[in-house]
């Protein structure tokens, strides 16, 4: 059995050709597919987080209310960028986000890719201490985060409140207990993994890696999921920690599937530069009728090494039409790689 949900960037688009023409329509569609989704039997809804950008940005809003409309769904984050993060507060939001669903958010966190500004993160008020890098803040970051959430108390109360204090330090409150074991890291590296399983988190690893071998990207990134898991073990963790990989992977099962997906275009992993000094390798995509595809993902060892799968969906074409497509992999590929 493999946890197999969504992932959406919610990509907004004024052309006509878009069928999420506003920041609204992104966010209420959004909320629409998680409901979609569930009811297929789907296990996840999982958002992409950017700033400055025609996609989904704030998440907890978005977050609260899928909880308030689903039941069963887990709702989640890939990733939030924490070097644009005030970490207490975003405790208290998802602290909030969490109990509002009942605990079934999953909340991905990060560095974050490469933005659509120029040390975006600035213009929200942060930058890192002297001698830090940008992702050395996000780290740090993460770690307030990670204390906060714990439901410790750390603030003196006030010797004359407004309101009377229970003993002791105070906490954030609203707080939710069990969040902190569903809180997950995106590592683009087999050290950042490596950290994640230290810090007790689970591990994202999405379509995007860097290349750290020249290998396939499924192989190396089956690398870092076991590096990951020796790290927890050597950590000494008492749970089982989870992985999750995200994949493009479309069924071809009517025509409208072809007319989008089925040109014959290549499929084969990409290497490039997403920063300077950064080269990176791309993950390919899955376009194939159900056998085939099948057989492809056999092939796939991160896949295989994971116990959730995120489908990246393109929310530009509907929420129909992507509910068609999660619900072609749970009904005709999913049980043939026993899955379902």
């Amino acid at each position: 059995m493999k946890k197999i949900g969504f992932l959406s960037f919610g990509h907004w688009s004024p052309s006509p050709n878009s069928g999420t023409r506003t920041a609204g329509d992104a966010l209420l569609q959004s909320i629409d597919l998680a409901v979609a989704a569930e009811e297929l039997g789907a296990d996840g809804a999982y958002f992409r987080v950017h700033h400055f950008a025609r996609q989904l940005a704030s998440p907890f809003p978005l977050l609260a209310a899928v909880g308030a409309k689903t039941s069963k769904i887990e709702i989640g984050t890939a990733v939030i960028d924490m070097r644009y993060e005030n970490p207490l507060y975003m405790a208290e939001d998802a602290g909030a986000a969490d109990l509002i669903s009942e605990g079934r958010l999953q909340l991905g966190i990060s560095r974050g890719s490469p933005e659509q500004v120029i040390d975006g993160w600035r213009y929200f008020g942060y930058e890192p201490a002297e001698g830090q890098t940008d992702a050395d803040m996000a780290r740090l970051n993460a770690e307030i985060f990670l204390k906060a959430i714990t439901g410790q108390g750390f603030a003196q109360p006030n010797p004359r409140p407004m309101f009377p204090n229970p003993p002791g330090m105070l906490r954030l409150e609203p707080y939710s207990e069990g969040l902190l074991e569903r809180i997950w890291w995106g590592a683009a590296s087999d050290a950042t993994a490596v950290w994640a399983a230290k810090m007790g988190m689970n591990l994202q690893s999405s379509t995007l890696k860097f290349d750290e071998s020249g290998k396939p990207f499924h192989i190396q990134q089956a690398e870092q999921i076991r590096a990951y898991r020796a790290a927890w073990k050597e950590a000494g963790h008492t749970r089982e920690p989870r992985v999750s990989v995200s994949r493009s992977i479309f069924a071809l099962v009517n025509d409208q599937d072809r007319m989008y997906f089925g040109a014959g275009r290549p499929e084969e992993d990409q290497f490039g530069y997403i920063e300077p000094e950064k080269r990176a390798v791309f993950g390919r995509g899955y376009t194939a009728e159900p056998d085939k595809l099948i057989e492809e993902l056999k092939q796939d060892e991160a896949i295989a090494e994971a116990d959730t799968l995120l489908l990246t969906v393109p929310n530009q074409l509907g929420v129909d039409y992507n509910a068609h497509v999660i619900e072609s992999i749970l009904k005709h590929v999913a049980p043939g790689l026993g899955w379902r």
